[in-house]
Protein backbone atom coordinates (compact mmCIF):
# COMPACT_ATOMS: atom_id res chain seq x y z
CA UNK A 1 0.00 0.00 0.00
CA UNK A 2 1.28 3.56 -0.56
CA UNK A 3 0.49 6.02 1.29
CA UNK A 4 0.40 9.83 0.71
CA UNK A 5 0.23 12.23 3.86
CA UNK A 6 -0.51 15.39 2.69
CA UNK A 7 1.17 18.54 5.60
CA UNK A 8 1.72 22.20 6.27
CA UNK A 9 4.28 23.93 8.01
CA UNK A 10 2.09 27.38 9.53
CA UNK A 11 3.36 30.02 11.83
CA UNK A 12 3.55 28.91 15.39
CA UNK A 13 0.70 28.50 16.95
CA UNK A 14 2.10 31.14 19.77
CA UNK A 15 3.35 33.30 17.93
CA UNK A 16 1.85 37.41 17.20
CA UNK A 17 0.05 37.02 13.87
CA UNK A 18 -0.42 39.62 11.43
CA UNK A 19 -1.08 40.73 8.00
CA UNK A 20 1.63 41.92 5.42
CA UNK A 21 1.01 45.00 3.14
CA UNK A 22 -0.45 42.39 0.14
CA UNK A 23 -3.14 41.49 2.43
CA UNK A 24 -1.68 38.11 3.26
CA UNK A 25 -0.76 36.69 6.27
CA UNK A 26 3.07 36.96 7.01
CA UNK A 27 4.59 34.00 7.51
CA UNK A 28 8.38 35.25 7.17
CA UNK A 29 8.70 37.23 10.64
CA UNK A 30 7.78 34.11 12.80
CA UNK A 31 8.60 30.90 13.66
CA UNK A 32 7.60 28.17 11.22
CA UNK A 33 6.43 24.62 12.31
CA UNK A 34 4.46 21.23 11.11
CA UNK A 35 0.71 21.83 11.25
CA UNK A 36 -0.43 20.36 14.83
CA UNK A 37 -3.20 18.67 13.39
CA UNK A 38 -0.88 16.94 10.41
CA UNK A 39 1.26 15.17 12.87
CA UNK A 40 -2.16 13.14 13.86
CA UNK A 41 -2.29 12.28 9.95
CA UNK A 42 1.54 11.18 10.39
CA UNK A 43 1.12 8.63 13.44
CA UNK A 44 -2.16 7.31 12.20
CA UNK A 45 0.33 6.25 8.47
CA UNK A 46 3.27 4.72 10.54
CA UNK A 47 0.73 3.03 12.79
CA UNK A 48 -0.88 1.67 9.82
CA UNK A 49 2.46 0.58 8.40
CA UNK A 50 3.21 -1.26 11.76
CA UNK A 51 0.05 -2.61 11.95
CA UNK A 52 0.49 -4.49 8.78
CA UNK A 53 3.50 -5.43 8.10
CA UNK A 54 5.27 -8.57 8.19
CA UNK A 55 7.96 -7.18 10.36
CA UNK A 56 5.67 -4.83 12.77
CA UNK A 57 7.82 -2.00 11.75
CA UNK A 58 8.34 1.05 9.33
CA UNK A 59 10.29 1.22 5.90
CA UNK A 60 12.01 -1.25 4.03
CA UNK A 61 10.71 -4.77 4.34
CA UNK A 62 7.12 -3.58 5.72
CA UNK A 63 5.42 -3.81 1.84
CA UNK A 64 4.16 -0.58 2.49
CA UNK A 65 5.42 2.95 1.63
CA UNK A 66 4.69 6.56 3.12
CA UNK A 67 5.39 9.75 1.30
CA UNK A 68 5.03 13.01 3.26
CA UNK A 69 3.67 15.97 0.38
CA UNK A 70 3.75 19.49 1.06
CA UNK A 71 2.98 22.92 -0.88
CA UNK A 72 4.97 25.92 0.21
CA UNK A 73 8.41 28.02 0.73
CA UNK A 74 11.85 26.28 0.73
CA UNK A 75 11.70 26.48 4.24
CA UNK A 76 9.01 24.08 4.00
CA UNK A 77 11.44 21.18 3.96
CA UNK A 78 12.05 21.64 7.53
CA UNK A 79 8.35 20.58 8.18
CA UNK A 80 9.09 17.62 6.03
CA UNK A 81 12.09 16.59 7.57
CA UNK A 82 10.28 16.10 10.96
CA UNK A 83 8.03 14.32 9.57
CA UNK A 84 10.69 12.05 7.87
CA UNK A 85 12.33 11.79 11.08
CA UNK A 86 9.10 10.76 12.95
CA UNK A 87 8.97 7.72 10.23
CA UNK A 88 8.16 8.57 6.53
CA UNK A 89 10.03 7.00 4.10
CA UNK A 90 10.49 10.28 1.56
CA UNK A 91 8.97 13.39 0.82
CA UNK A 92 7.81 15.78 -1.71
CA UNK A 93 8.07 19.87 -1.65
CA UNK A 94 6.31 21.26 -4.06
CA UNK A 95 8.15 24.72 -4.14
CA UNK A 96 7.25 27.41 -7.08
CA UNK A 97 7.25 31.18 -7.10
CA UNK A 98 3.81 30.98 -9.04
CA UNK A 99 2.15 29.55 -6.25
CA UNK A 100 2.37 32.65 -4.18
CA UNK A 101 -1.38 33.62 -2.98
CA UNK A 102 -3.16 30.50 -3.44
CA UNK A 103 -6.24 29.22 -2.03
CA UNK A 104 -7.73 26.06 -1.12
CA UNK A 105 -9.22 25.27 -4.86
CA UNK A 106 -5.26 25.99 -6.36
CA UNK A 107 -4.04 24.00 -3.28
CA UNK A 108 -5.86 20.64 -3.91
CA UNK A 109 -4.99 20.64 -7.88
CA UNK A 110 -1.88 20.79 -6.81
CA UNK A 111 -1.56 18.31 -4.41
CA UNK A 112 -4.00 16.73 -6.21
CA UNK A 113 -2.17 16.50 -9.35
CA UNK A 114 1.34 14.79 -7.04
CA UNK A 115 -0.88 12.69 -5.77
CA UNK A 116 -1.87 11.26 -9.37
CA UNK A 117 1.76 11.29 -10.11
CA UNK A 118 2.58 9.27 -7.30
CA UNK A 119 -0.15 6.18 -8.01
CA UNK A 120 -0.86 6.57 -4.27
CA UNK A 121 -3.70 4.13 -2.47
CA UNK A 122 -4.50 5.87 0.49
CA UNK A 123 -4.17 9.87 1.15
CA UNK A 124 -3.87 11.27 5.16
CA UNK A 125 -4.74 14.26 6.27
CA UNK A 126 -5.27 16.45 9.42
CA UNK A 127 -8.32 17.96 9.86
CA UNK A 128 -7.44 21.34 8.82
CA UNK A 129 -4.52 23.75 9.29
CA UNK A 130 -3.67 26.22 12.07
CA UNK A 131 -3.23 29.07 9.89
CA UNK A 132 -6.33 29.04 7.61
CA UNK A 133 -8.78 26.78 9.69
CA UNK A 134 -11.37 26.04 6.86
CA UNK A 135 -10.68 22.54 7.00
CA UNK A 136 -12.06 21.30 3.15
CA UNK A 137 -8.73 20.31 1.45
CA UNK A 138 -9.18 16.54 1.98
CA UNK A 139 -12.65 16.88 0.79
CA UNK A 140 -11.65 18.82 -2.16
CA UNK A 141 -8.60 16.38 -2.51
CA UNK A 142 -10.94 13.47 -2.91
CA UNK A 143 -13.64 15.20 -5.35
CA UNK A 144 -10.46 15.69 -8.01
CA UNK A 145 -8.65 12.60 -7.47
CA UNK A 146 -12.16 10.40 -7.58
CA UNK A 147 -11.14 8.88 -4.41
CA UNK A 148 -13.82 7.51 -1.76
CA UNK A 149 -14.10 10.26 0.87
CA UNK A 150 -14.06 9.15 4.71
CA UNK A 151 -13.36 12.48 6.94
CA UNK A 152 -13.05 13.32 10.88
CA UNK A 153 -11.67 9.73 11.77
CA UNK A 154 -11.39 9.14 15.43
CA UNK A 155 -10.28 5.35 14.86
CA UNK A 156 -8.80 3.82 10.75
CA UNK A 157 -8.38 0.53 10.15
CA UNK A 158 -7.90 -1.60 7.24
CA UNK A 159 -8.53 -5.06 6.13
CA UNK A 160 -7.64 -5.91 2.55
CA UNK A 161 -8.01 -3.14 0.28
CA UNK A 162 -11.22 -1.62 2.42
CA UNK A 163 -10.85 1.22 4.83
CA UNK A 164 -12.73 1.29 7.66
CA UNK A 165 -13.21 4.73 10.24
CA UNK A 166 -15.54 5.56 13.25
CA UNK A 167 -16.05 9.00 13.68
CA UNK A 168 -17.91 11.24 16.93
CA UNK A 169 -21.09 13.01 15.84
CA UNK A 170 -23.13 14.88 17.41
CA UNK A 171 -25.99 11.69 17.09
CA UNK A 172 -22.95 9.45 18.16
CA UNK A 173 -20.42 7.38 16.99
CA UNK A 174 -20.80 6.29 13.32
CA UNK A 175 -18.92 3.47 11.61
CA UNK A 176 -17.75 4.03 7.96
CA UNK A 177 -15.89 1.53 5.11
CA UNK A 178 -14.72 2.42 1.46
CA UNK A 179 -12.61 0.78 -0.54
CA UNK A 180 -9.47 1.94 -1.48
CA UNK A 181 -8.09 4.35 -3.22
CA UNK A 182 -9.39 6.48 -0.62
CA UNK A 183 -8.65 10.11 1.48
CA UNK A 184 -9.07 9.88 4.79
CA UNK A 185 -8.81 13.30 7.31
CA UNK A 186 -8.39 12.01 11.28
CA UNK A 187 -9.30 14.35 14.47
CA UNK A 188 -6.45 15.03 17.19
CA UNK A 189 -8.18 12.40 19.36
CA UNK A 190 -7.31 9.79 17.20
CA UNK A 191 -3.89 9.03 18.89
CA UNK A 192 -1.00 10.61 20.23
CA UNK A 193 2.06 11.57 17.71
CA UNK A 194 5.65 9.98 18.57
CA UNK A 195 8.26 12.17 19.15
CA UNK A 196 11.36 11.87 16.42
CA UNK A 197 14.10 9.31 17.96
CA UNK A 198 17.39 10.76 17.67
CA UNK A 199 17.98 7.43 15.56
CA UNK A 200 14.83 9.10 13.58
CA UNK A 201 16.59 12.34 13.91
CA UNK A 202 19.82 11.15 11.81
CA UNK A 203 18.03 9.01 9.36
CA UNK A 204 15.67 11.76 8.35
CA UNK A 205 19.20 13.61 6.83
CA UNK A 206 19.40 10.52 4.64
CA UNK A 207 15.93 9.90 3.23
CA UNK A 208 15.30 11.36 -0.21
CA UNK A 209 13.12 15.04 -0.11
CA UNK A 210 12.42 16.03 -3.86
CA UNK A 211 11.34 19.23 -5.01
CA UNK A 212 8.88 19.85 -7.75
CA UNK A 213 7.84 22.30 -9.74
CA UNK A 214 4.47 23.73 -11.49
CA UNK A 215 6.10 22.90 -14.82
CA UNK A 216 6.93 19.49 -13.04
CA UNK A 217 3.57 18.70 -12.40
CA UNK A 218 1.86 20.06 -15.74
CA UNK A 219 0.19 22.66 -14.03
CA UNK A 220 0.26 26.33 -15.57
CA UNK A 221 1.24 29.40 -13.36
CA UNK A 222 -2.30 30.88 -14.54
CA UNK A 223 -4.48 28.15 -12.65
CA UNK A 224 -3.00 29.30 -9.49
CA UNK A 225 -1.59 31.81 -7.51
CA UNK A 226 -3.66 34.55 -6.25
CA UNK A 227 -3.90 35.64 -10.23
CA UNK A 228 -6.25 32.91 -9.68
CA UNK A 229 -7.82 32.88 -6.33
CA UNK A 230 -11.14 32.66 -5.73
CA UNK A 231 -11.27 35.33 -2.58
CA UNK A 232 -9.30 37.51 -1.14
CA UNK A 233 -8.73 39.91 1.83
CA UNK A 234 -9.23 43.52 0.98
CA UNK A 235 -8.36 44.72 4.15
CA UNK A 236 -7.25 44.20 7.57
CA UNK A 237 -6.89 45.67 11.12
CA UNK A 238 -5.01 44.64 13.89
CA UNK A 239 -6.81 43.16 17.15
CA UNK A 240 -7.83 46.41 19.21
CA UNK A 241 -5.46 45.58 23.14
CA UNK A 242 -7.49 44.82 25.54
CA UNK A 243 -9.83 46.78 27.55
CA UNK A 244 -9.06 47.37 31.19
CA UNK A 245 -12.66 45.41 31.86
CA UNK A 246 -14.84 45.97 34.98
CA UNK A 247 -14.03 45.67 38.60
CA UNK A 248 -16.57 44.83 41.16
CA UNK A 249 -16.36 45.17 44.75
CA UNK A 250 -18.25 43.17 46.53
CA UNK A 251 -19.89 45.43 49.24
CA UNK A 252 -22.83 43.22 49.40
CA UNK A 253 -24.04 43.76 46.23
CA UNK A 254 -21.67 42.12 44.17
CA UNK A 255 -24.39 38.86 42.89
CA UNK A 256 -27.18 41.54 41.62
CA UNK A 257 -24.10 43.78 39.78
CA UNK A 258 -22.86 40.66 38.19
CA UNK A 259 -26.21 39.65 37.02
CA UNK A 260 -27.22 43.09 35.66
CA UNK A 261 -23.51 43.02 33.83
CA UNK A 262 -24.62 39.71 32.30
CA UNK A 263 -27.99 40.97 31.74
CA UNK A 264 -27.19 43.65 30.09
CA UNK A 265 -24.90 41.66 27.68
CA UNK A 266 -28.04 39.22 27.44
CA UNK A 267 -25.65 36.57 28.49
CA UNK A 268 -28.53 35.33 30.66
Amino acid sequence: MKIAVCIKQVPDSWAQKKMGADQRLDRESVDAVLNDLDEYAIESALALVEANSPTGEVGEGSGHSITVISMGPERASEALRKALSMGADDAILINDPGLAGSDALATSKVLAQAITAGGYDLVLCGTESTDARMSVIPAMLAERLGFAQLTFAGKVGVSGRTMTITRQTEFGVEEMSADLPAVISVVEKINEPRYPSFKGIMASKKKPLVTQTLSDLGISPSDVGSSAAWSAVKDSLPRPPRGAGIKIVDDGSAGSQLVAFLAERKLV
